[in-house]
């Protein structure tokens, strides 16, 4: 991957100032290099990805996964399970929630739908591979497992905290007609059209995020000036992490895009768990799924939601700043 990453760093070098003839001292194409070198490399990495867990998740069997989430619908065990299959499911944050909807309508109880909403979009296979790359796997697998106990941890307390009565009406009143699908026992390739067809559904959903993703990235790179992050989220400043957490919330951005400008943060001197802190907020607490949660929850579940897991990332924030 090492000389993957030199052999388009050399390329983005060609394009930006042998083609284009840019001078190597400016901010612009200092920010074009990035963007390009980038923008191959993820490209190609999700590409793979999306194939791979593509056929993985063709054989899983959703049906007995959603009966075993209901029978266990008074234990913990339940929450787990629903934040290890938000875990495997390639979501971001808005297109977790019709899935989350099925949930209600399964009658699976609020609390263990919730894990899966909260870490669905927080551990994403591509995202996995690609925070390896940068941060090696000891980084690696500390976030999925914050991102999975994130989920397990909020399900619960929102559950305790009584927030099932604070549905939305029409959800209420739904009546689950849960019907079996037929054993799928066709082979890879009988299944490989319809696996394509999904992985360049996903592909064209994911595209537009990581170019806007990149592109904040490549702008931080090259524009932003470094004093403005040892100002507003260093090491120094105590109030850091939940000041990262509250600047991510605007930017909707999937995991996958968002993951350069975590690299771009931590260049610019930016602690590793505060620019985590950032991603978290970015990809698992964006404006547009609070607006799409409004369709399926009450205003007073919605702020107990963004509550419970900001304060919740905002924890392994720190926690991250201790350990790296």
């Amino acid at each position: 991957m090492e000389k993957l990453t030199e052999l388009l760093s050399s390329f983005s070098d060609y394009i930006v100032f042998e083609l284009l003839g840019l001078d190597q001292s400016g901010l612009f194409a200092t920010a074009l290099q990035y963007f390009i070198a980038t923008f191959i490399l993820i490209a190609f990495l999700v590409v793979i990805v999306t194939y791979v867990m593509g056929i993985i998740t063709s054989y899983l069997p959703m049906d007995k996964i959603r009966d075993y989430l209901e029978r266990n619908k008074k234990s913990g065990l339940g929450n787990i399970l629903a934040s290890l299959l938000g875990a495997i499911t390639p979501f971001c944050s808005c297109s977790s929630i019709p899935l989350f909807v099925g949930m209600m309508q399964a009658r699976i109880p609020l609390g263990i739908a919730l894990s899966f909403l909260i870490t669905s979009p927080l551990v994403n296979e591509i995202a996995i591979v690609l925070f390896w790359v940068s941060y090696g796997w000891k980084v690696t697998v500390i976030y999925i497992l914050s991102g999975i106990v994130l989920g397990v941890i909020g399900g619960i307390i929102l559950d305790k905290m009584g927030m099932s009565a604070h549905i939305a009406e029409w959800l209420k009143q739904l009546h689950s007609k849960t019907e079996k699908t037929i054993e799928d026992k066709r082979s890879l390739k009988q299944k490989f059209p319809e696996i394509h067809k999904e992985a360049l559904s996903t592909l064209k959903k994911l595209v537009p995020y990581i170019f806007i993703g990149i592109g904040i990235g490549s702008f931080i790179h090259g524009y932003v000036p470094q004093s403005f992050f040892e100002e507003y989220i260093s090491e120094s400043n105590l109030f850091a992490v939940p000041i990262a957490v509250i600047m991510g919330i605007p930017l909707y951005i999937d995991a996958v895009g968002v993951l350069p400008v975590v690299e771009t943060l931590v260049d610019k001197g930016v602690p590793l768990g505060t620019a985590i802190a950032f991603m978290m907020g970015s990809i698992g607490l964006s404006l547009p799924e609070a607006l799409l949660l409004k369709k399926v929850m009450q205003k007073k579940l919605i702020i107990a939601f963004f509550s419970v897991i900001g304060i919740g990332m905002i924890i392994s924030g720190y926690v991250f700043n201790l350990i790296f």
